[in-house]
């Protein structure tokens, strides 16, 4: 596999995933109560631990989003 290739696929993977970091995160500020009752249905929880899971799974793919998809692409974008 060639460095283009690689860079490509990053640029791709950071993208996509940028996109669902930033659509869970608007879903979650601004429509929180939907999301609470979609959710509720499979996971009865209370409001209050629901608001916490949320807060840890989004700082959690945030911090997987920079580490496996955004550094690599900018690694590869300087040694490129």
């Amino acid at each position: 596999m060639d460095l283009t290739t690689l860079t490509s696929f990053f640029m791709w993977c950071s993208i996509f995933n940028g996109g669902l970091l930033i659509l869970w995160t608007l879903c979650f500020l601004l429509i929180p109560d939907l999301v609470y009752r979609t959710q509720k249905r499979w996971f009865p929880l209370p409001r209050e631990t629901f608001d916490v899971v949320m807060y840890v799974f989004v700082g959690a793919f945030k911090l997987l989003f920079l580490v496996f998809n955004l550094v690599p692409y900018l690694a590869l974008l300087m040694i490129g």
